[in-house]
């Protein structure tokens, strides 16, 4: 089948990379003309585990092109999948101007029926807004279909290629026909292909994100109480994971939600309640939640230092919002740096895919460390935002050789408590009890 995908970020590089891993012929488009230079040399814009291969594979085979011509892209195809992104607006709201510009360029080139799938992450109604918008330039025949994407970054290729399932909101029969046809491999094994009505397929991303941050925030706030008195929350975690009701995903205490999608679109889910007069109490408790447990480990650290963080070098693993991407998007590690910077510290930080990513938002008022140890160096303390493989087994006597002072404070729980107090480390990490040399 001849596709094309307009947006070459995280959603559309993967949908092209993989799709045309199936034997579809496929052409993704972006405006960025560096973008498209460096992928029609193989050079990603994003770091995710097995997408490079996927993409450098299907360029040598033919089945994956790169182009600036969106036009074109589209007269070439049979489906044509929008993926580009959907910032948030100054109010919270999804920002659609790109997507709606992609729907005028494809009723500009509509020369034959098509088939239009709405695949970035958007609000109720914006299907019927595309439509209107094609419709306003040509008089073919055509379908608009919105078919979000449950993509986690770090697993984006292993998403794709064997989802949990496929949720296609549809408008017609013919439609549906050409997406099954298109998804159809990669549901052999049983996984769902569900169908369902345009609205309610755009309702089930933003309520199964809006979900999902709810339980990370949920869990964030008994970690805290468990703080308080002297519970484990590893031990409450396994405790109510074990219960089929409820499962044990998204149960893992941490500094916070970030990245590209539960931010946003928490914000977004919340700006159309509003809009329709619906009270969401629960979402806006999410989000605030969130917000205020961005600045935990700051404050744990201001603890350990009786308030006076000024002059203290702080080291930082970590930078991206979560293992496995080079995606600082609303990552805690920002949230973190920012206020240690603020009351005068000092930080070195690391991350094996993020530096530069990072770079961007800190520039030069921090030192970035080749390799984790490097950033220990005379540290008065390690703060740990992300959960990093290369950071849950590390050398701890030579960490407590190049500290100033043997201070952990961890994010994401990677170490034991016990193991680390009789190391010598005082160790701060979330819902457990602090340690030290001495307890």
């Amino acid at each position: 089948m001849k596709v094309a995908v307009v947006g070459t970020g995280y959603v559309g590089l993967v949908v092209g990379a993989c799709l045309a891993e199936t034997g579809n012929d496929v052409v993704c488009a972006d405006v960025d003309a560096s973008k498209i230079t460096n992928l029609k040399a193989n050079k990603l814009p994003i770091y995710e585990p097995g997408l490079e291969p996927v993409v450098v594979r299907n360029q040598r085979e033919g089945r994956l092109t790169f182009t600036t011509d969106v036009g074109h892209a589209v007269e070439r195809s049979e489906v044509v999948f929008i993926a580009v992104g959907t910032p948030p607006d100054e109010d919270g709201s999804a920002d659609l101007q790109h997507v709606l510009a992609v729907a005028t360029t494809i009723g500009e080139h509509m020369n034959a029926p098509k088939v239009v799938v709405t695949k970035s992450t958007v609000p109720v109604g914006t299907a019927e807004k595309v439509r209107a918008q094609i419709a306003g330039k040509t008089t073919t025949l055509f379908h608009v279909c919105s078919n979000p994407e449950f993509l986690k970054e770090g697993a984006a290729v292993e998403d794709f290629m064997k989802p949990d399932r496929v949720v296609v909101g549809v408008d017609s029969t013919d439609a549906a026909r050409v997406l099954e046809e298109l998804y159809a491999p990669f549901v052999r094994t049983g996984n769902p292909l569900i169908f369902m009505d345009i609205a309610s397929a755009e309702m089930t991303k933003y309520a199964a994100n809006a979900l999902l941050a709810t339980r990370i925030s949920f869990m964030n706030q008994i970690a805290q109480l468990c703080e308080t008195v002297g519970a484990d929350v590893t031990q409450v975690r396994r405790g109510i994971g074990s219960d089929r009701r409820i499962g044990p995903a998204f149960l893992f205490p941490g500094p916070g939600y970030g990245g590209s999608c539960f931010p946003k679109d928490v914000q977004a889910l919340i700006h159309t309640a509003e809009e329709r007069k619906v009270p969401v109490d629960i979402l806006k408790a999410v989000e605030a939640a969130n917000a205020r447990q961005k600045r935990l480990l700051f404050e744990k650290l201001e603890r350990h230092f009786d308030g006076q963080v000024k002059g203290r070098a702080i080291a930082v693993w970590g930078l991206a919002f979560k293992a496995e991407t080079d995606d600082v998007r609303a990552s805690p590690a920002l949230v973190l740096i920012e206020a240690l910077l603020a009351a005068g510290a000092t930080v070195r930080a690391h991350d094996p895919a993020a530096r530069e990513t990072a770079r961007r938002h800190l520039g030069d008022r921090v030192s970035y460390a080749d390799h984790a140890f490097d950033a220990l160096t005379g540290a008065d303390a390690l703060a740990i935002v992300t959960e990093w493989f290369e950071y849950r087994n590390p050398d701890f006597p030579r960490m407590k050789q190049l500290m100033r002072r043997p201070l952990i404070v961890d994010g994401r729980n990677l170490y034991d408590p016990a193991r680390l107090a009789k190391l010598g480390f005082t160790y701060d990490s979330i819902g457990r009890r602090v340690t030290c040399a001495s307890s």
